[in-house]
């Protein structure tokens, strides 16, 4: 028998979600959801605490690797993407950062038309409940959106969050109350998506009152094998469940959410993308599209670690009692550690005077571990996460093999250009400067890395090259564009160009990467897709102001006259 839906959409992750939702939402739509991976009801993805396990667990997240990259030495690094409910969403660090308003205004610069900082600010807010604003939220934060966020609930527990800002007042940055709202440059607290002690992730967020609807079906363990493409225009998908092969078929449109790896590997698995990569892999070619797959970009980040004077950090909670002791209190009451992603204060600034908007940001742990839970060293520490928001450097998804089973070849290219080397010097020595400030003295001890004796720029570089880790940003590699630019993907309504009936809606449709991490602005872009699908009327543009230095072009500092360094 013949499955037929109005929409087909392929991949349940944080644009996926929300898309279920919003097109079934009116009740006139019939809507089939297709999932790879399973259920996120599992307590090492509703923990907030947990978020080092979910994402290095083949059960919920793709272990793809990158190709050895030239400008770090020949590493190959790791690049998990969500394979769950929820996506990238239920797997990932829980960090909210929207980004820069003038990331938004650089994106319809370069041919993204709409998607400047006035129409996108309404969909934030759409997609959001800020726990600090009240109902009815604010001009910059939502108040009534079904994704919870938050600004943790440590900072009066630790007083090295503190600490870590004050160090960025000493060094000369300015403090900001919300970085999401007016004024993203400076210090202070950060935002996780955490509703209640739990993990706000698109699938408990949108798709969990979605199921509730007759009109959507949700699939999972499925593979999609390549979109079923008739004169020019996608009739519907094929997939792969228990070793048996399926069709469904879309009577209005088939959309990709199976973000920046998944989402050009399915369209160069049908058929869509340059020629001669498809050539290569032995696919045969339906539309050429030279831009699938190009553009790649992500954020790399460094842990800089110090040994902690006073015995506070979290150091202190890594042995089994301790998390056993903090899991139970989060089963029981859904507070306290276990309620947390730890990362509740930051700092976003400029490596440079000439730059208009930040593209260093901080994410500050009172702790050292690894990414994977583990302590860096015995005794206690403190670390912050940081690297450049804005690289220069593009990379690439190519598919290998007409099999959808084989992992396509990824490439970031990684400080690539000049200018990437240069900014890691200049993240690498203000990152020292604000360490080093007044605020921290009395808890600061040994600079475990980089270390005291890496300091020229061939050191800077070298180091870099070996520690530097992913930060889990990729995003572009199916960039939207203006109807004239040959490498665009999608149009400014996520239309892939030549294709009817066919739509990307994920974060590789950003034409480039902004400035913080990546889940929010991905919902956001979700959420107005939506509208454009169902030939909504948009929201109201936004005439909420944002700041910047007015002397950005003379100075890499709001202050005129940065503080001295502390000796």
């Amino acid at each position: 028998m013949k499955q037929t839906f109005d929409y087909i959409i392929v991949g349940a992750g944080s644009a996926g979600c929300v898309l279920a939702d919003r097109l079934t939402e009116s009740g006139e739509h019939s809507v089939l959801l297709l999932e790879a991976g399973g259920s996120d009801n599992n307590i090492l993805i509703r923990m907030p605490t947990a978020l080092s396990y979910p994402m290095n667990m083949p059960k919920f997240a793709w272990q793809f690797e990158s190709d050895p990259e030239p400008g770090l030495d020949g590493r190959q690094l790791h690049c998990p993407r969500g394979k769950v409910l929820g996506g990238g969403s239920s797997i990932n660090g829980m960090v909210y950062v929207r980004g820069h308003a003038c990331d938004f205004e650089q994106w319809a610069q370069q041919g993204a038309e709409g998607w400047d900082y006035a129409n996108c600010l309404p969909y934030f807010k759409r997609a959001e409940h800020w726990s600090a604003g009240g109902s009815q939220g604010d001009k910059y934060r939502g108040g009534q959106g079904p994704v919870g966020t938050n600004n943790g609930n440590e900072m009066s527990l630790n007083p090295l969050y503190q600490a870590f800002i004050d160090a960025g007042q000493e060094a000369g940055y300015p403090q900001t109350a919300d970085y999401n709202g007016y004024q993203q440059e400076g210090f202070g607290p950060m935002h996780m998506t955490v509703d209640g002690g739990v993990r706000a992730s698109t699938s408990r967020a949108y798709l969990d009152r979605a199921r509730k609807r007759s009109n959507l079906t949700l699939r999972t363990g499925i593979l999609s094998r390549k979109i079923l493409l008739e004169s020019g225009k996608a009739e519907g998908v094929e997939f792969e469940s228990h070793g048996k092969i399926d069709q469904a078929f879309a009577r209005r449109e088939v959309i990709l959410s199976a973000g920046s790896i998944g989402s050009p590997h399915l369209l160069q698995l049908s058929g869509i993308g340059p020629s001669d990569v498809l050539l290569n892999a032995g696919v045969e070619l339906e539309h050429e599209l030279p831009g699938v797959g190009e553009n790649l970009q992500d954020h790399l980040e460094v842990y800089f670690q110090y040994r902690c004077d006073k015995p506070i950090t979290l150091n202190s909670k890594l042995g089994l009692i301790s998390k056993g002791l903090i899991g139970a209190q989060w089963i029981l009451f859904k507070s306290g550690l276990g309620a947390t992603n730890h990362f509740e204060s930051c700092g976003f600034i400029r490596s440079r005077a000439g730059l208009k908007w930040p593209n260093i940001q901080y994410h500050f742990l009172p702790a050292a571990m690894r990414y994977d839970g583990q302590a860096a060293f015995n005794g206690h520490g403190f670390q912050v996460h940081v690297g450049p928001n804005k690289p220069e450097s593009r990379g690439r998804v190519w598919i290998e093999s007409p099999d959808p089973k084989i992992a396509p070849r990824i490439l970031f290219n990684y400080i690539s250009t000049e200018q990437d080397v240069q900014d890691w010097r200049d993240t690498i020595r203000l990152t020292r400067e604000i360490l080093n400030q007044p605020a921290l003295d009395e808890f600061r001890g040994e600079e475990i890395q980089p270390g005291a004796s890496v300091q020229s720029d061939e050191e800077i570089d070298a180091w870099v090259r070996a520690n530097v880790e992913s930060a889990y940003h990729p995003s572009c590699s199916c960039r939207m564009g203006a109807k004239d630019d040959p490498m665009a993907v999608v149009d400014p309504e996520c239309r892939v160009r030549g294709i009817k009936n066919l739509r990307v809606v994920d974060s590789s449709i950003f034409p480039t990467i902004t400035n913080g991490n990546l889940n929010a602005p991905t919902i956001m872009v979700a959420e107005r897709a939506a509208d454009l699908i169902l030939g909504k009327t948009p929201e109201t543009a936004s005439d909420a102001e944002f700041w910047v230095d007015p002397q950005w072009q003379s100075r890499q500092r709001p202050e005129t006259a940065k503080r001295p360094l502390h000796k």
